[in-house]
């Protein structure tokens, strides 16, 4: 299946280089130079990942990943020429699946990209022996990757949600942080423990009652307790 790929970058140069790359990868891409013009373009297509510069023209790139959270859970990697530790934050909590700081090398940035989409459908694709799994209220629906929380549904990130489930389906077991990283970023992540502190906190954030489900283990890692 061929997957679209949103490229919001304003600097014309920049955009085409990454477009080049990811069209000699066969995938098919779409452009826009400012925030409101990739809200517009997200609407009008089928978008399998966005890759989004935060300092845009019309609408910064964390107003336009904010409001495209709040109907989709499409991964998003978002693009910065700053290196303020709270700008990466910022972006984790406003629901960003990676981060890139430039300058940052084409083909790096398209082998995270083609990550996160198999990661992201080829689990969609998937037989699963159950697409169920129900622990302390908390209930996952895989096919459609829709999350409840005591019968409410809840709106998680592509991360988010491999996180939660990766640690429940390991339920009672210390998960390193990293083998967490590992899992969900790959061998080839180069960012710090911070990345993944910042996803972690949202998720236990969102799923607000039950967020004692997920138990730090001092310095080792995490872990999903049942029946707490």
């Amino acid at each position: 299946m061929q997957r679209n790929i949103l490229i919001v970058e304003d600097e014309d140069i920049l955009r085409e280089i990454v477009k080049d790359y990811f069209l000699s990868e066969g995938y098919e891409v779409l452009e826009a130079r400012d925030g409101k013009e990739a809200l517009s373009r997200f609407k009008e297509h089928d978008v399998h990942l966005i890759i989004l510069d935060i300092m845009l023209p019309e609408l910064d790139g964390w107003s336009v990943c904010k409001r495209i959270r709040k109907t989709s859970n499409v991964p998003i990697i978002m693009l910065t020429a700053r290196v303020d530790e709270d700008d990466t934050l910022m972006g984790f909590e406003l629901g960003a699946d990676d981060y890139v700081t430039k300058p940052y090398s084409p083909p790096i940035l398209l082998a995270r990209a083609k990550r996160l989409i198999k990661s992201r459908y080829s689990s969609m694709n998937q037989q699963l022996n159950d697409d169920l799994l129900i622990r302390n209220g908390i209930r996952v629906h895989f096919p459609s990757r829709i999350v409840t929380v005591d019968g409410k549904d809840i709106n998680l990130t592509y991360t988010e949600f491999e996180i939660l489930t990766y640690l429940m389906q390991n339920h009672g077991i210390i998960i390193t942080r990293e083998q967490l990283i590992t899992k969900i970023w790959g061998y080839e992540f180069d960012g710090d423990d911070r990345t993944l502190n910042s996803h972690i906190r949202n998720l236990r954030h969102k799923l607000r009652d039950k967020s004692s489900s997920i138990v730090t283990a001092v310095r080792a890692g995490y872990k999903f307790e049942d029946n707490l």
